[in-house]
């Protein structure tokens, strides 16, 4: 069955490699990441006939979309200043990175080829890696298995894998366990996590547990960032505010009607609304809402934004920054069937954050919960009795926020220890 399954992967690989040649480009996400392929191997040869060192190190990092980004990101800047004659590559799966990709010092940026044996091949001809990271959990059963044979060394930081992943399934298991088993480093976020990736075959001799480097990002991020750049100095105020990231309509049905809700008895407050899809079709009913209740409204950029009730939140790239001017946060997912969207970047500003029910697969949720730096709301009354009670508090509400900001502070650390795995590697 393992035979047939891997002669089915490869070649579903190869159809796509073929695939790609001929997708037209559109803004579809598929079509795109189809059509990014397209002369992928001539990009990767190029530039290693023009910039690949051979008497210089190379560590490739592979993060699928940005979530794993930014997870590799400060591990990235840590190789960099450290070990400044080592030549860094990354790669990505998705096309939400590719904008992603350029904000990192690397050496080479570009999609990771589709799986097969030959375009693996050809990746590696070029690149010519002494170590192969990835990020998260993904690794792809082709480009493990022939960097292996090469001597390759491999690795996995921050990694996870949930208690109900899909890739603790039967046909799951039979295609990738052969990639876990070949890993040569393993760094775990925790030792549940390390427990479940022993059972999908990576060797308990190489495993550790390292943390979470999103914990770094975040707290890097927070106090980095310039309070006086235009985005933040436009939009401050002494006003109460909400800052309401990643939201899905499911999310705003309850949160727009609790935040009228406390309005009554908090009539200063205003929110900053930056949902998860900015497409006119998910702005005009934000927009329509507020016409309604005669609640002034005003696109992040114009203006009256400063002074309005709901400012529209209406491009992507600034929600790390506008958490900034959160007294209270509210993450979307948890009233969306996709889940959690991350509460780790309001925590890292010390920030209460608020959130739905559909929280049980994200560990930092259940972390800032057990500290009581932030509280599930189930409901719109819910959400705006906990609104007027964190703000008729404040000492109530900064304490809150600060054992949120302590959560962060506590898994810090996670970048240095994975950091320390890939020399390891680079050592052999």
């Amino acid at each position: 069955m393992r035979t047939v399954l891997r002669a089915l992967y490869d070649a579903a690989a190869r159809l796509a490699s073929v695939a790609s040649a001929v997708v037209p480009a559109s803004n579809g996400k598929t079509a795109i990441a189809f059509h990014a392929r397209r002369g992928i191997r001539e990009r990767y040869a190029r530039w290693s006939a023009a910039e690949r060192d051979l008497s210089r190190q190379l560590v490739w990092m592979h993060a699928p979309s940005v979530g794993e980004g930014l997870q590799a990101r400060p591990v990235l800047a840590m190789l960099r200043a450290h070990h400044p004659d080592v030549q860094l590559a990354y790669t990505f799966f998705s096309p939400s990175a590719e904008e992603f990709s350029r904000t990192l010092d690397v050496d080479f940026r570009d999609y990771l080829p589709f799986d097969s044996a030959a375009h693996m091949r050809s990746a590696l001809d070029a690149l010519r890696p002494d170590v192969l990271v990835f990020s998260k959990l993904d690794v792809w059963p082709q480009l493990v298995r022939q960097a292996n044979a090469r001597g390759v060394r491999i690795g996995l930081i921050s990694a996870t894998l949930a208690a109900a992943s899909g890739r603790r399934g039967a046909l799951a298991r039979v295609l990738l366990r052969d990639a876990y088993a070949l890993l040569d480093a393993v760094g775990a976020v925790d030792r549940a996590d390390a427990d479940r990736l022993v059972a999908l075959g990576v060797p308990a001799g190489v495993l550790e547990v390292t943390g979470d480097t999103r914990f770094d990002q975040v707290w890097q991020r927070a106090h980095s960032v310039d309070r006086g750049s235009r985005v933040l100095a436009t939009l401050a105020s002494d006003r109460p505010t909400l800052v309401a990231g990643s939201t899905w309509p499911s999310d705003e049905a309850p949160l727009l009607d609790g935040f009228l809700a406390a309005r009554a008895q908090v009539p200063e407050l205003r929110l900053i609304l930056a949902p998860h899809e900015t497409t006119a079709i998910h702005l005009a009913p934000v927009e329509r809402w507020a016409a309604r209740h005669r609640l002034p409204l005003a696109r992040m950029d114009a203006h009256e934004a400063a002074a309005a009730d709901v400012v529209l939140v209406d491009r992507f790239g600034v929600l790390g920054e506008l958490y900034a001017l959160a007294d209270v946060a509210f993450v979307g997912g948890g009233f969306h069937e996709a889940g959690l969207h991350s509460v780790l970047e309001p925590a890292a500003f010390g920030a209460p954050v608020l959130f739905g029910p559909r929280h049980h697969r994200s560990r930092d949720a259940a972390l800032l919960l057990a500290a009581s730096g932030a509280r599930v709301v189930t409901s719109a009354a819910q959400i705006g009795t906990t609104l007027v009670e964190w703000f008729a508090d404040a000492a109530a509400r900064r304490q809150a926020g600060q054992r949120a900001l302590d959560v962060v502070e506590r898994e810090r650390g996670a970048a240095e220890r994975s950091l320390h795995l890939i020399e390891r590697l680079l050592a052999k």
